[in-house]
């Protein structure tokens, strides 16, 4: 027999009454009702199956929430990865990938709560779900910075060796105007460039991480391809919010006596 407890939610639309008045069954075991019964989300349950349904009710506590939290930044970090490389590897913006990740995210953290959800559960799978997926920016960006840093190099050799020709040259004049008793001139003071703090660097990099989605805006305007890659991104954040939304689950009873069936 299929143990309706795992997954009850199926079975919670509209009751289903089964055989003749006072011959009434639990619509989760299926076996008769005499006496007492209780009502779990209007479906008819025995007593039995009401308390086991009590007992499978996950509890909403800090810890729970903690875990759930933990696990919803495991799964935004694995999003944020699959969304880099996929785009590293192809080439290609597939705002879908969104979806997979608010997939992710909302169901690591209700696996860390042993099924509790709630308000403070979806908006944080919200967040975790737009982070993941606005921070694959930044990994994308430092590919493509390492790359154009490489050919760069390629560039500043061939520059190098011009750059040594007319410092041998100003080397020699000032060497000419030493030995003929003129004040050698000082070679031109190399700026400096102010150092940026690691904890700055990291700010900045967060701050354009998360605002990735919209910079395409101020570089070429609002484009088809950036609408829906929006829509997508929001739909992936709504994935997460449902999964992380709870199971209700209302118990009402004890009644003493056995109800009509439903015509």
């Amino acid at each position: 027999m299929v143990d309706s407890f795992s997954d009850p939610s199926p079975q919670f639309g509209t009751a289903e009454y089964l055989g003749k008045p006072g011959n009434d069954h639990c619509q989760f075991c299926h076996q008769p009702i005499t006496g007492n019964y209780y009502r779990i989300n209007n479906a008819m349950a025995c007593g039995g199956c009401s308390e086991k349904m009590r007992g499978s009710l996950a509890t909403d506590t800090h810890s729970a929430y903690v875990r759930a939290l933990v696990y919803g930044i495991g799964a935004a970090v694995a999003g944020m990865i699959l969304y880099a490389v996929f785009e590293i590897a192809t080439g290609l913006i597939i705002g879908y990938v969104s979806l997979a990740v608010g997939w992710m995210v909302g169901t690591a953290m209700m696996k860390g709560s042993n099924g509790v959800g709630g308000r403070r559960y979806q908006i944080t799978a919200v967040l975790l779900t737009y982070a993941a997926v606005s921070m694959a920016a930044v990994p994308v960006w430092i590919h493509y910075g390492n790359k154009h840093r490489q050919e760069q190099q390629e560039i500043q050799r061939e520059q190098a060796k011009g750059q040594q020709a007319q410092q041998q040259l100003e080397d020699e004049q000032r060497q000419l105007e030493a030995e003929s008793g003129q004040k050698p001139s000082a070679p031109a003071p190399k700026p400096i460039q102010p150092r940026m703090s690691l904890g700055g660097w990291l700010a900045r990099v967060v701050l354009l991480g998360l605002a990735s989605p919209f910079l395409e805006i101020w570089g070429g305007g609002i484009t088809f391809g950036w609408l829906i890659g929006l829509v997508i991104l929001f739909v992936g954040m709504k994935i997460a919010a449902k999964l992380t939304g709870g199971r209700p689950l209302e118990i009402y009873g004890p009644f003493n006596d056995s109800p009509q069936p439903s015509h």
